[in-house]
């Protein structure tokens, strides 16, 4: 059991299904299955340094609002911390602690010198314009300018900021020692260090990652029906790649709903008619509108839940009938669902696996942008693959050799691989 005494407050409401109990529950698990002794255990599940900063901007219209930003840095006994930074209502630093834990494991499994971190501002980015995302931008870096740097802390983009925002952090990082330093952030644009396949990096990773569960069936892509929660930067990039892997899409979603084909969404034809809609999907020709709850129950071969956390619960897993759930996003499972879902024989494909293809290409960001030599698109892609494959395999072997399902099976990888690692380091003083 992990003790309360160090950890953060706990949620407001009970019944609050809270991301950092989860992570912690899987992270018990593992610890049981290694055997992993009490003090080994209290280590791995407290955050080794968690920083709050006030941000003070200037709006507008002239007005001052002063908000919060956090960083997470739960390990780096592997490598420097590394993890995107979300621009969200609903950031707290609970959530934040939660999935900087899961980016160590995820590193860990795919055997990158990295340790997990994340950051956020509880911020609705369409609420403010451009400028003043700017300036909170910047000045939430500066002020953690002591706390990140290439060899310390590598933040990237994640929900509500993308490669403008990773532009203006390294900037204002660089100004501020001196001289430009490409590798303090990854998820840049190209003209200032970013790398190319970095936009689909997740994305094809989920689709690498499925087509490998499914040749270990015996099946391939072709003619497999598939269902998308989510059809932003992840699941727009898994959908296109799984049409010309010749995948049947039946599905996508929205926040605001979704869509649905018997005979298969044109996916290319969808991404332009979202880009003409401002990102909407309704009304797309030739389909049906569906809701996301009725989505996650479509009759399917695949199902990839790419939106937000807690999708697939007690209350709705039972009419789930995807025969494999490929994680997208970050924890859409909760753990009585991931229970219910193996013991029915549904493959689960763990999100520290299948959507780890993004801290994948930003590690060949950084690798890139600390020798300054640059890449073309096909081999980032193949170095990706060449990671993605290696990994899932491990989890197979881990999964039959122990004897236990594939999420358990990743997290004894990555979570063994960062306590045989504390062990050899030792502890200091």
């Amino acid at each position: 059991m992990i003790s309360k005494s160090l950890l953060l407050p706990e949620p407001a409401s009970p019944a609050h299904i809270c991301p950092f109990d989860q992570a912690c529950s899987y992270l018990e698990a593992a610890a049981k299955e290694l055997n992993l002794n009490q003090g080994l255990l209290e280590i791995l599940s407290h955050p080794r340094k968690v920083v709050t900063v006030s941000i003070p901007v200037k709006l507008d219209n002239g007005e001052i609002q002063v908000l919060a930003g956090h960083r997470v840095q739960h390990s780096d006994v592997l490598g420097p911390y590394k993890g995107g930074t979300r621009y969200h209502p609903a950031v707290t630093l609970r959530e934040v602690s939660a999935l900087a834990m899961l980016m160590t494991w995820k590193c860990a499994l795919l055997g990158i010198p990295y340790g997990g971190g994340k950051g956020g501002i509880p911020i609705d980015p369409k609420r403010y314009s451009v400028g003043e995302l700017e300036r909170i931008t910047r000045r939430y870096i500066s002020e953690l300018i002591k706390d990140i740097g290439p060899a310390v802390d590598i933040p990237a983009p994640d929900m509500g900021t993308s490669s403008r925002e990773m532009a203006w952090m390294m900037d204002t990082y660089s100004v501020n020692v001196g001289h430009a330093v490409p590798g303090v952030v990854t998820g840049k644009p190209l003209s200032i260090g970013g790398s190319l396949g970095r936009e689909m990096a997740t994305g094809r990773g989920v689709m690498i990652i499925i087509r490998e569960a499914l040749a270990q069936q015996g099946k391939s892509l072709a003619g497999m029906r598939v269902a998308i929660q989510g059809f932003g930067n992840v699941g727009s990039a898994a959908a296109e790649l799984l049409h010309q892997a010749g995948a049947k899409v039946i599905a996508v979603s929205t926040g605001a709903g979704g869509i649905f084909s018997e005979v298969g969404l044109d996916i290319p034809r969808l991404k332009v008619y979202a880009a003409e809609n401002r990102k909407s999907i309704i009304g797309f020709p030739q389909s049906v509108p569906i809701s996301n709850a009725d989505l996650l129950t479509l009759p399917c071969d695949v199902l990839i839940p790419a939106a937000l956390e807690n999708q697939i619960t007690e209350e709705n897993v039972n009419q789930v009938q995807a025969r494999i759930v490929a994680e997208a996003a970050n924890g859409p499972i909760t753990l009585e669902a991931n229970l219910a879902l193996e013991a029915r024989g549904v493959t689960v494909l763990p999100d520290i696996l299948a959507n780890a293809g993004g801290v994948v290409v930003s590690y060949l960001e950084w690798v890139q942008g600390l020798s300054y030599v640059f890449w073309d698109e096909e081999r980032v892609n193949r170095e990706m693959e060449h990671l993605m494959v290696q990994a899932y395999h491990r989890v197979i072997q881990q999964s039959e050799v122990r004897q236990i399902p594939l999420r358990l099976a990743a997290y004894t990888l990555g979570v063994g691989r960062v306590a045989q690692a504390l062990i050899d380091r030792g502890l200091y003083p």
